[in-house]
C-alpha cells in the first residue's frame, strides 16, 4: 500500500483516497479525484413534493429524508448520472443532536442513493434551511460520462 493512500477505488475513473494520517471514516472518502469527464453540480435537493410542499409532519426526519432521496435520484437520472457517479456530497440537517445526524446519515446510506456517500462527503448540523419546516437538504456533484449524450435537457 502506498504512503499516500490507505484505500483506493478506481472504478468509474474515480479515485477515492483515505490517507493513513487521518481518522477512519464512516464509509465516505476523505478525497475523491475525477480523472476525466464533465461534472454536474446539482442544486441542493429539498424535501419538497411535486406541489412544492415540504413533506411529512413537523419534525419527521424520515419522511423528509425519503423525499430528498427520491428527488436526488430523479435529478441524477436527468443529468445522465447515477449514485455511484457522485464525487462530492454535502448533507445539511437542522439539528445539533449527533444522534439525529447519525440517523439521517444511516438512512441515506441504506437507500438506493447510498453509493453517493462513499466519496467525499460532509454532514452538517445547521440552525435552519430555506423552507419553513425543512429539516434536510442534500447537495451533490456528479461526474458525467464524456459523451455528448449525457446531461440531456429536460422540459
Amino acid at each position: 500500500m502506498s504512503a499516500r493512500a490507505a484505500r483506493r477505488d478506481t472504478d468509474r475513473v474515480l479515485e477515492k483516497i483515505n490517507p493513513p494520517g487521518v481518522h477512519e471514516t464512516a464509509g465516505y472518502s476523505h478525497v475523491t479525484i475525477t480523472s476525466e469527464g464533465r461534472l454536474a453540480h446539482l442544486a441542493g435537493q429539498c424535501p419538497l413534493d411535486l406541489d412544492g410542499t415540504v413533506v411529512g409532519a413537523p419534525g419527521d426526519y424520515d419522511a423528509q429524508t425519503d423525499q430528498v432521496i427520491a428527488n436526488c435520484l430523479t435529478v441524477l437520472e436527468a443529468a445522465g448520472a447515477e449514485p455511484a457517479d457522485v464525487v462530492r456530497s454535502i448533507i445539511y440537517v437542522v439539528s445539533a443532536d449527533s444522534a439525529v445526524l447519525a440517523a439521517v446519515w444511516d438512512r441515506l446510506n441504506a437507500s438506493p442513493l447510498g453509493p453517493a456517500f462513499t466519496t467525499a462527503s460532509t454532514l452538517l448540523g445547521v440552525a435552519a434551511l430555506g423552507y419553513r419546516g425543512q429539516l434536510i437538504e442534500v447537495d451533490l456533484t456528479a461526474q458525467l460520462a464524456g459523451s455528448s449524450s449525457a446531461g440531456r435537457p429536460q422540459s
